[in-house]
């Protein structure tokens, strides 16, 4: 079934032209500036967060918040502008806002040249972090709608959301392949059973994303679907990009298929990252526009550092080197001065480094045999993993007690603890590492773990060398869930799939500073 979006033509004549005669057409919702893909909140702190939506003409967004369901306390913030320019999303930071509350916001469009004809209200939801100790909640896990497993209601659409949102979780970390725009949706696939999968497609994802329309188009498809729209609303989102959003494992020195008539790897690169930042609602940087990395804080307990492991880094090459250089940057020298500083001010409890891939999982660059991630092999710190020795051995001297490592990426479920007295590299004191998705992708595993830094793999559930990219309907679509006592600061991580079985769950002391 392929889906069209389109936007009935609307009165041009100016509002003062508009008589009794003119109302009553003007009053159908068709004639009224929608929410076209539904509302999200992100990035959300102590006293704020940033609500976003789109519509399907020039229009303002009026966004209205309150602490009640009700709406009994409202409070109106200014109109912002929705235009052509940003495919007619908006977003707003909305700030003073109490801490630890359940904030409620609607939001509504309201047409451009006529300022009487307003839209229908979608609804949203929020907690503002916690001032206090109390307990914190969130899920993560990353790939979406990859390997041209997209939405088929026959398999009841994107189901690990609604199964995520039924926890209500305080947020949820996206750790990057939030679309595949290298990833084209076809009507039918068959499957190994002989049996069909139906998609619902749309024409822009019939082909690889090149233009700025079609980089667009890969989110807006995500949000056809009634599960993820649903989970939008209620959970905000803290957002980070992998290679997907752009290309396959692209880095600079990207040899583009014979599928881009677009050659350039930074032109796509930078099209892809405006069509991120139209699409999510984040913080932008002053200091850096389009910047992703960022350190978000909830409550006394908890700290994310989210990075971005793509826009900075070398070249896919043999990632042997042994001394640091450009062709070894995988976060870049001012990401991880940046990660530092914000780790060593750090008076959180738990300090979570959300890292959009895994540090000892090996993923090849293929068909050059380069390496996509940090890992290139047993053996001593060389090429990428001399940035990571150097952020280990940082947090061992400072020094900075509870970081845990969460990633995605690798399409299963893991668990790595990373123990020096088993590494090549020694200088850091023991963490742990947890691996989640595919939420709604195919699904790929086990890889092979490098040595260097000493990783033990505690669980792992993945389909095996004989049963790749499984779609979503074979169940192994997995998301984590971290839950914070408030009382005690200890830290419970459970690995779940889409049909929220606890598959495997540990719980984590707080080293007291």
């Amino acid at each position: 079934m392929t889906i069209t979006f389109s936007r009935r033509r609307f009165l041009t004549s100016s509002a003062g032209a508009l008589g009794t005669m003119a109302m009553p057409y003007l009053s159908r919702a068709a004639d009224r500036p929608a929410v076209t893909h539904g509302v999200q909140a992100g990035d959300v702190s102590v006293d704020g967060g940033v609500v976003w939506a789109r519509t399907d003409r020039p229009a303002e967004m009026l966004v209205e918040v309150a602490t009640s369901e009700s709406f009994r306390d409202v409070r109106t913030l200014p109109p912002i502008a929705a235009l052509p320019e940003s495919d007619f999303t908006a977003k707003m930071l909305v700030e003073n806002l109490p801490a630890g509350q359940d904030i409620f916001y609607r939001v509504r469009f309201r047409d451009l040249s006529h300022s009487a004809i307003e839209g229908e209200a979608v609804t949203g939801r929020f907690r503002t972090a916690p001032a206090d100790r109390r307990d914190v909640s969130f899920i993560w896990g990353g790939d979406v709608a990859g390997q041209g497993w997209g939405i088929n209601p026959d398999d009841g659409g994107m189901v690990t959301f609604s199964t995520m949102r039924k926890h209500r979780p305080d947020f949820f970390l996206h750790s990057g392949d939030t679309v595949y725009a290298d990833g084209p949706i076809q009507p039918e696939v068959k499957l190994a059973d002989g049996k069909i999968w139906k998609n619902l497609t749309i024409p822009e994802k019939a082909k690889v994303a090149e233009t700025l329309d079609e980089y667009r188009a890969a989110y807006k498809y995500n949000l056809t679907d009634d599960n993820l729209r649903a989970f939008n609303a209620e959970v905000p989102v803290f957002v980070q990009w992998d290679d997907h959003e752009v290309t396959n494992n692209w880095s600079l020195s990207k040899d583009l298929p014979a599928a881009y008539k677009v050659r350039d790897i930074s032109l796509l690169a930078a099209r892809a990252g405006r069509a991120f930042h139209e699409m999510y609602p984040m913080r932008e940087s002053i200091t850096e526009p389009g910047r992703v990395y960022r350190q978000i804080s909830y409550g006394p307990h908890l700290d994310v550092f989210v990075l971005d492991e793509r826009s900075y880094r070398g070249p896919n090459g043999a990632n042997h080197e042994t001394a640091y250089g450009p062709a070894s940057y995988f976060l870049g020298p001012e990401q991880i001065a940046w990660l530092k500083r914000g780790l060593l001010n750090s008076r959180a409890t738990w300090k979570v480094i959300a890292s959009d891939m895994p540090i000892s999982l090996i993923v090849s660059d293929t068909p050059k045999g380069g390496s996509e991630a940090v890992a290139q092999g047993d053996g001593p710190v060389r090429g990428r993993e001399l940035e990571i020795a150097d952020i280990l051995r940082f947090i061992k001297m400072a020094p900075i007690s509870n970081t845990v490592w969460l990633t995605a990426d690798v399409h299963y479920a893991a668990a790595h603890y990373y123990d020096p007295n088993k590494a090549q590299f020694q200088e850091f004191e023991p963490f742990w590492e947890f691996v989640s998705g595919p939420l709604h992708a195919g699904t790929f595993g086990p890889n092979a773990l490098d040595n260097t830094f000493g990783p033990e793999m505690r669980f792992v559930k993945a389909p095996g060398k004989d049963s790749q990219n499984l779609p979503p309907s074979a169940g192994m679509q997995f998301f984590g869930h971290v839950k914070i006592d408030g009382a005690s600061g200890q830290m419970t991580v459970t690995l779940r799939d889409r049909a929220d079985v606890a598959l495997w769950s540990t719980t984590l002391d707080p080293k007291l500073a």
